[in-house]
């Protein structure tokens, strides 16, 4: 079970937004502790990810099939989700930029929560919604031409 000072880090760097603390009790307590070294893959493009994973220190590389960098994630930032969310293979690779420790959330346990707790899933999907929402109006800012600016 996660102490009280891993559940304040986790609610202070998510930028999973309506997810609470309450909620991010519950999540801890199902979650693995993990660590990961400079160039190891957390997710690998076409393989299904057992885990969603929230990371709490160090960088990683999004990667495409040809090994192309097409975003970085950051304390906070969640990867994994998108697989997730369409209970399918991840569509780019994961890997640590640097020694990374995030907070792993087996698939199975996650769904089991949001059963036992509904509120917890509208948040989580919510926050989801919210994130992915983000991330793509900051892909789009990057076009030229296309009159967005990154939020």
């Amino acid at each position: 079970m996660a102490d009280k000072l891993e559940v304040d880090l986790v609610v202070t760097k998510s930028q999973l937004l309506y997810v609470n603390r309450n909620d991010w009790v519950l999540i801890l307590d199902k979650a693995k502790h993990l660590n990961f070294k400079k160039d190891e893959i957390l997710i690998q493009e076409g393989k299904q990810p057992a885990m969603v994973f929230v990371v709490m220190d160090g960088r990683a590389k999004i990667r495409n099939r040809f090994g192309v960098t097409i975003a970085r994630i950051s304390p906070g930032e969640i990867c994994g989700e998108m697989a997730f969310l369409e209970n399918t293979h991840a569509s780019a690779s994961v890997v640590a930029e640097e020694a990374m420790v995030v907070y792993g959330v087996a698939w199975p346990i996650l769904q089991d929560l949001f059963e036992l707790y509904p509120h917890l899933a509208s948040r989580f999907y919510r926050s989801l919604a919210v994130s992915l929402s983000r991330r793509l109006r900051g892909q789009i800012s990057r076009i030229p031409g296309s009159g967005l600016k990154a939020t």
